[in-house]
């Protein structure tokens, strides 16, 4: 390999959201106080926007202290990987007739719960990176 080939490249916006789109586990992380905290989550990316459901807890708890969030996504693939970094605002949803149609969508909790309260995330930026895997080259 060249040391001056790259072994990545951004990926624009539109390629970052399909990655979105066709994954549906991720990362959320979130700061009070300055600290930070990060969870493991599954969603469903639905107009443009990201929908997730969860119980009263940390998450809950943090959302309404700080609403700005960041969202993170990565996959391998053959020879490649990619990863994608959102950055917006979470609400939790009130109004029963988001929740109405919200409870028509398919997103289910990946584990033997019932999570009621649904949180919406309103992208402000989205960025990703598309690599290609390999070893560390010889010096």
């Amino acid at each position: 390999m060249n040391t001056d080939e790259q072994p990545g490249h951004a990926i624009t916006a539109e390629d970052a959201w399909r990655y979105v789109e066709h994954t549906s586990f991720g990362r959320l992380a979130l700061s009070v106080a300055n600290i930070p905290d990060i969870f493991p989550i599954n969603y469903l990316a639905h107009e443009g926007k990201l929908l997730l459901r969860t119980n009263p807890g940390t998450k809950l708890a943090e959302l309404a202290v700080n609403a700005t969030v960041a969202f993170e996504i990565d996959g391998l693939e053959e020879n490649h990987a990619w990863s994608v970094v959102l950055k917006g605002t979470a609400r939790i949803v009130e109004s029963q007739n988001e929740i109405d149609t919200f409870d028509k969508l398919p997103l289910a909790p990946w584990i033997p719960t019932r999570k009621y309260t649904y949180v919406h995330i309103a992208p402000v930026s989205i960025s990703g990176y598309r690599f290609t895997l390999g070893t560390e080259p010889e010096r």
